[in-house]
């Protein structure tokens, strides 16, 4: 996938999780989790806004919670994803 195109989806992602991050600006690769911020209610709406946004399905095998730890793994999760709709 186009470089420049995996940074406007990752530019939107981030865009998305610094609404619940208060004065706090997330980095790519901070494990979201980790920094205490996040809660099952955020994670459902992450994985929705996800589905919804890029017009992608998450499907069971895709809630790894590796998958959804940093911005970075998102974009490489939606870019997979991404990769697989454009070969099927």
């Amino acid at each position: 996938m186009n470089g420049e195109f995996m940074k406007d989806k990752q530019a939107k992602i981030k865009n998305f999780i610094s609404q619940f991050f208060v004065n706090y600006e997330v980095q790519e690769e901070e494990d979201i989790f980790a920094l205490g911020f996040v809660n099952s209610m955020f994670a459902m709406q992450l994985v929705l806004f996800i589905e919804q946004e890029f017009k992608i399905t998450i499907v069971n095998e895709d809630l790894e919670l590796n998958n959804f730890r940093t911005i970075k793994a998102i974009t490489a999760l939606l870019e997979k994803k991404m990769a697989m709709s454009i070969h099927n």
